[in-house]
């Protein structure tokens, strides 16, 4: 491993602050991710004293620009590809409707203290005397080494503070694989309610972290456990109910999403398909019913799902934009591949799919597959075996008849000239007879194979064409 303060800069900065007669240290997630092997190219150092004051020497001796927040009484800089935010050592108070707090100039112990997490108030000396000397007064290498998320100060006061930290504790669990301890578990349940004050925004960002961990399971189980789910995910926290009737239940929907969600992470899913693998079946409560002689049903939750999801991203402050869009056509399209496999593989069907699912048919496929979490190893190898014959399938019909962006090969304004009508439901009808044939494989996905069913159907509606001179385009 090599020395955490080898790259030129700590010097620098170490020689820069001795000249203005300042301590400063290296403090925080550079500090941890050294003792945990990690690659960081954030770097924070804190300063008793003004922290701009050393950034503005630093950047002045490197030759950078330096970014001053004057009301936050910070800097940051850029160097060779490393970024450094500097900061004045802090004490701070929190008002208990507001995350924030009253500052005020303090020493490293107290900035320390003031931290979220043990791991997190580990700080290096840049000073002349002590230089590289490793300061932990809370155990930070200790927790480390246990692998424990622990808080510097009483828990209580710490995410009363701050209850964003309540979720970062379970981002870090979930991005380390550490534990919470149940000190921490404890307070986080007594101390849920002050979610409230928090910009829905910030839980977002700490929501998107949680589920592009290598587990994000781990921090769906945690939310529930420290009574946050509810409160951030309710209808997440929905899906945990398996009701009986006359002896026959159902599989629990949620620890069934969990699986899924951590199967799409596994096949290296991107945050948004994530997102379409915890919200696949959030519809299934609403939906839910029992029938005599069939058992529970979920008849067209896909579709109730679906709706939900807009309601959800806007809850959280998400953006409703293309992203939103491919979460929902995810959760109502997440059942048609399967069904597919359960029945003939017909060109037909295969077409629908193409043109419903366009450019997302893979992310689609990848949500299916991480569907199927059946105990039964037997059906789960003979439904994968029937997925990559539909897959098969989507490469041939695709390649035959180009499916995945389809634009029916007649526009709007062609009819219009052709037979001389404004914009009206005429048209819409044309085109949507003209779509399906394609899709049923009546006629191929070509101008004049359309073009002539145009003519065919305009003149079974009583139309005719504007004039004999009309040439095709």
């Amino acid at each position: 491993m090599t020395g955490p303060l080898d790259h030129k800069i700590f010097e620098v900065v170490a020689t820069q602050a001795a000249k203005l007669k300042l301590k400063a240290f290296v403090i925080g997630g550079y500090v941890r991710d050294h003792f945990l092997q990690r690659e960081s190219t954030d770097i924070d150092i804190v300063v008793e004293g003004s922290g701009i004051a050393l950034a503005e020497a630093v950047a002045e001796v490197t030759h950078t620009n330096v970014t001053v927040f004057r009301n936050f009484g910070t800097a940051m800089l850029k160097y060779e590809g490393i970024e450094l935010e500097f900061v004045g050592a802090r004490r701070e108070s929190y008002r208990r409707n507001s995350r924030k707090p009253v500052v005020e100039e303090g020493t490293l112990e107290d900035d320390q203290l003031r931290r979220d997490f043990t791991i997190n108030a580990l700080a290096f000396s840049l000073g002349k005397e002590d230089y590289g000397t490793l300061i932990d007064p809370f155990g930070g290498i200790r927790d480390l080494d246990a692998g424990l998320i622990r808080t510097p100060a009483d828990p209580d006061t710490t995410y009363s503070d701050d209850p964003l930290r309540m979720i970062r504790a379970i981002r870090f669990a979930t991005q380390l694989g550490f534990k919470i301890v149940q000190e921490s578990i404890d307070s986080i349940r007594r101390n849920a309610g002050r979610l409230d004050i928090l910009a829905r925004e910030r839980i977002a960002e700490e929501l998107h972290k949680i589920l592009m961990a290598e587990i994000p399971s781990t921090g769906l189980r945690l939310l529930d456990e420290c009574a946050l789910l509810p409160l951030i995910l309710p209808a997440i926290s929905n899906l945990k109910s398996v009701e009986m009737v006359n002896g026959c239940g159902h599989k629990d929907n949620f620890e069934h999403t969990l699986q899924v969600l951590d199967n799409v992470a596994s096949a290296g899913g991107d945050l948004w398909l994530r997102w379409a693998a915890l919200l696949h079946d959030v519809g299934k409560p609403a939906t839910k019913k029992f029938e005599a002689g069939t058992g529970w049903t979920f008849h067209g939750h896909e579709y109730v799902g679906s709706k939900m999801v807009p309601g959800i991203f806007k809850q959280l402050k998400m953006p409703l934009n293309d992203k939103m869009k491919f979460v929902q056509k995810m959760v109502l399209l997440h059942l048609r591949p399967i069904a597919l496999v359960t029945e003939e593989v017909t060109d037909s069907a295969v077409r629908r799919l193409l043109f419903d699912a366009g450019d997302d048919i893979d992310d689609l496929m990848t949500l299916c597959r991480a569907d199927v979490t059946s105990k039964n190893e037997y059906k789960v190898k003979a439904i994968h075996r029937n997925f990559e014959i539909v897959e098969a399938k989507l490469i041939e019909v695709e390649a035959k008849d180009a499916l995945r962006n389809f634009k029916n090969p007649i526009t709007g304004e062609l009819i219009m000239e052709k037979y001389g009508l404004p914009p009206c439901a005429t048209i819409g009808v044309i085109k949507d007879y003209i779509k399906n044939a394609i899709l049923d494989g009546e006629i191929p996905n070509e101008f004049e194979a359309a073009y002539r069913l145009m003519e065919s159907k305009a003149a079974e509606m009583g139309l005719e064409p504007k004039s004999q001179s009309f040439e095709k385009k």
